[in-house]
């Protein structure tokens, strides 16, 4: 969308197509044909800017969309734009609304949308969101109107409940994908599994772990005895180990797949044929599930475990020893989450187990209780970067590091393109030196010349900023809290990261003129948020006046004076000022 996006001070609302005349030395049919090839969104943005017949080619020939943020552009904009899509990627709330930062009832609602997508797209097959506001009614509407429709994927939306699914499953004849994950839904039970035709057989990927409820079992089992094609399944933990491996025995072909619960009790004989469902299932490559630690039950997964690129532990309690068994056979792994209940002796196994891991993520069981006692430490991140030099992507959530601990893990590592380290109490120093956590990140920045996002913790002063303004040229995304030590912390990153699109900010001292040294960056980047800093209104509307074809909101917490800007969230638009903004959020 950055085609659309991209606006200037002489045309604020600009989406003509470019200056440039020059005509293009291919046939159209030639040029289309070539367009058509390109997947990746700034591929296509880049080539729509060469001249109008690339513009109007690439125009014609987009199928697929991607809205990193649905207030940037309105949907007749993008129906004017582009008349042939057919998949949609709609990303709704700043992505701090995980953290219960953005107050409830906020916006970014999905209707105003599908009533010009069923206008406009009435042949629409995919549509992907993330973080809107999505109503029963509009589920009823979306399977309504558009009858070739075929994947739905809702993550962490809210405002529906399973009576919009039942629709979905009654309506939608030629579905492919139901993925329903993490989301703030109303759960009345699992009978709209039971409105799937009985005569449908279409379905290939199906999610549902996140809701809590029991399902109709029978209808789910018949379900999937009929997809033929299915290869992700993912239930809740209201199915038992018996009911999976009834599963199982119907779906061989899985190649991705939810367990539930692994919390029941089997005898030898039961044991022995879910071991032998697994066994059966020759493309399994991906698992997740709800499991206790010291499980009994973990070896029915070995026969299916030397194909796994992908385990997601993040509800598993397990303990080092059952994790170390469990990892001793998966050789190809190239994923993993799991909780911290692992500790550094489980961590110390994944270096010595999978040497080809690239992504590696360690949340807390329990983030809130500061007398915990089981955690991971620096000690376990520098065993796991010895062993997994392949290592791209880490999110580690810990109690305690060290500025050295993070300089060998990156020189033992240095192609991490996304580093995300999450040290759990604030403004914690080196446990070792009790100095600032500056030189961990600098030597990130320095090292890790590929870096694209970054998540800081810890104590830290400005001049970690510093390094990350002056090092950190790829740098797409930022996420900084309870960190900095003045507002040229925050000009040392918008003057420095040529390449920034999302910085995101929290309970930091910057102020009136870090926020205003960015006026020139914020017309490149997508969003800009800020809670609980020194910002204040009258900052706020300067930078609203100075740069008008910004969307400046302001989010105001009812115990704060009239003066400060409790919430600030800054991004570009070509749709102007939101027409559905709630009484709390004021636009400057």
């Amino acid at each position: 969308m950055d085609s659309i996006s991209k606006k200037t001070k002489d045309s604020p609302n600009s989406t003509d197509s470019p200056e440039s005349t020059h005509p293009s030395s291919f046939p159209d049919e030639v040029l289309e044909g070539v367009l058509s090839l390109l997947s990746f969104n700034k591929d296509r943005s880049s080539v729509s800017l060469v001249c109008k017949d690339w513009y109007n080619a690439e125009r014609w020939t987009r199928t697929k969309v991607f809205i990193g943020n649905c207030y940037s552009v309105s949907p007749e904009i993008v129906a004017r734009r582009f008349p042939k899509i057919r998949s949609i990627i709609l990303k709704g709330k700043p992505r701090f609304s995980d953290f219960n930062l953005v107050p409830e009832n906020w916006g970014a609602d999905i209707q105003s949308w599908l009533v010009v997508f069923a206008r406009v797209y009435p042949f629409l097959e995919e549509l992907r969101l993330k973080r809107m506001t999505v109503s029963d009614e509009s589920l009823e509407f979306l399977a309504a109107s558009f009858p070739g429709f075929k994947a739905l994927s809702l993550s962490s939306c809210d405002g529906f409940s399973t009576d919009g699914l039942k629709a979905i499953a009654t309506h939608c004849k030629n579905l492919i994908e139901l993925d329903i994950q993490d989301n703030g839904m109303d759960d009345f039970g699992g009978g709209w599994l039971s409105c799937f035709p009985e005569n449908f057989a279409s379905l290939e990927v199906l999610n549902f772990a996140s809701l809590n409820s029991e399902v109709n079992f029978d209808a789910l089992e018949r379900l999937v005895t009929r997809c033929k094609s299915l290869k992700v399944l993912r239930v809740n933990k209201g199915i038992t180990l018996e009911q999976l491996q009834r599963l199982l025995m119907r779906a061989p072909q899985l190649m991705e797949l939810g367990t539930g619960s692994f919390q029941q009790d089997l005898t030898p004989r039961q044991c022995a044929e879910l071991e032998s469902a697994f066994s059966n299932c020759k493309n399994l490559h991906t698992v997740s599930g709800l499991w206790e630690a010291n499980s009994l039950n973990l070896p029915i997964l070995y026969p299916a475990c030397a194909s796994l690129v992908f385990l997601n532990l993040i509800d598993a309690t397990l303990q080092s020893g059952e994790l170390a068994k469990l990892l001793a056979h998966c050789p190809n792994l190239r994923r993993l989450w799991v909780q911290d209940t692992v500790e550094d002796k489980g961590l110390e196994a994944v270096g010595s187990c999978c040497p080809l891991l690239e992504e590696l993520r360690v949340f807390p069981a329990d983030p809130f209780d500061p007398d915990i006692l089981h955690g991971v430490t620096e000690s376990g991140f520098v065993a796991v970067s010895r062993g997994c030099r392949r290592l791209r992507y880490v999110l580690y959530f810990c109690r305690q590091m060290t500025n050295a601990a993070v300089a060998t893990i990156v020189q033992n590592c240095p192609d991490f393109t996304h580093f995300r380290l999450c040290i759990i109490n604030p403004g914690q120093p080196d446990h070792l030196t009790n100095e600032p956590m500056d030189e961990a990140f600098g030597a990130v920045v320095k090292t890790c010349t590929k870096l694209q996002r970054l998540s800081v913790s810890g104590l830290l002063t400005d001049l970690t900023f510093e390094y990350i303004g002056k090092y950190a040229k790829n740098l797409e995304t930022l996420s900084v809290a309870f960190a900095g030590s003045s507002d040229r912390g925050m000009q040392c990153v918008l003057g420095g990261c040529s390449k920034l699109r999302k910085l995101e900010i929290r309970d930091c001292p910057f102020g009136n003129a870090a926020l205003l040294s960015g006026l020139e960056k914020y017309e490149s980047m997508r969003s800009l948020w800020m809670s609980a800093c020194n910002v204040t209104m009258n900052g706020c509307r300067l930078l609203a006046r100075e740069m008008p074809w910004l969307n400046v909101e302001v989010m105001k917490d009812e115990e704060s004076d009239d003066s400060h800007a409790d919430k600030v969230y800054v991004y570009r638009s070509v749709a102007g000022p939101r027409r559905d903004a709630p009484p709390f959020v004021m636009t400057l």
